[in-house]
């Protein structure tokens, strides 16, 4: 497996203020932990910035601003300026093929039907980046009557935001192993904690 260290960490979401509680902002909410309000808006990189320190090295988290289908935009504006390859870049982003409370890490692979990853694929010429996928359930496994796009776009129920912020907070505890270029053991964390 390519172990190279995170230098970019991104994560997905939509600008604004009535989606800022959607399931669709996971990425976003677990950018904000890091960043602690060091998020600057960059408008040449079509997003919010901040560089953090992280497991002693310099690490950019990045808010694209552009709406999830045009993240790449910002991702690859970013990625260029600071000569950032795909391989040093976590985007962190909502997976609705994954009960809320699960949070998997991994390399490369299809965007599944999610816009924003098809996005930064394109802008990046390439899928293989790192992505940490934070379940937010399917609203059919979750016995919920509502189409795809409308249960993305609206806040999680009080019975799911628990374990949604439980995997976060489960995934903030491997970031600093992938800034460190230890992927393999932050998997392994990630994928085994409890």
């Amino acid at each position: 497996m390519f172990s190279s260290s995170i230098r970019l960490i991104v994560g997905l979401g939509n600008p604004g203020a009535e989606y800022a509680q959607t399931r669709h902002n996971a990425g976003f909410w677990l950018v904000d932990q890091l960043a602690r309000g060091a998020l600057r808006n960059e408008s040449r990189f079509h997003g919010l910035l901040a560089k953090v320190s992280i497991a002693g090295r310099d690490v950019w988290l990045l808010q694209p601003q552009t709406f999830m289908n045009r993240s790449g935009q910002a991702v690859g504006a970013v990625a260029r300026f600071y000569r950032i390859l795909p391989a040093e870049i976590l985007v962190v982003h909502d997976e609705l093929d994954l009960a809320p409370g699960i949070a998997k890490l991994k390399l490369g692979g299809s965007s599944g039907g999610h816009n924003g990853l098809k996005d930064i694929s394109a802008a990046l010429g390439t899928q293989d980046y790192w992505r940490l996928r934070i379940g937010i359930g399917h609203p059919r496994s979750l016995n919920l009557q509502q189409p795809v796009v409308d249960f993305v776009l609206h806040r999680p129920r009080a019975e799911e935001l628990v374990p949604i912020e439980r995997a976060i907070d489960k995934s903030l505890d491997i970031i600093p192993l992938l800034c460190e270029g230890k992927p393999e053991q932050a998997m392994h964390t990630l994928h085994t904690a409890t």
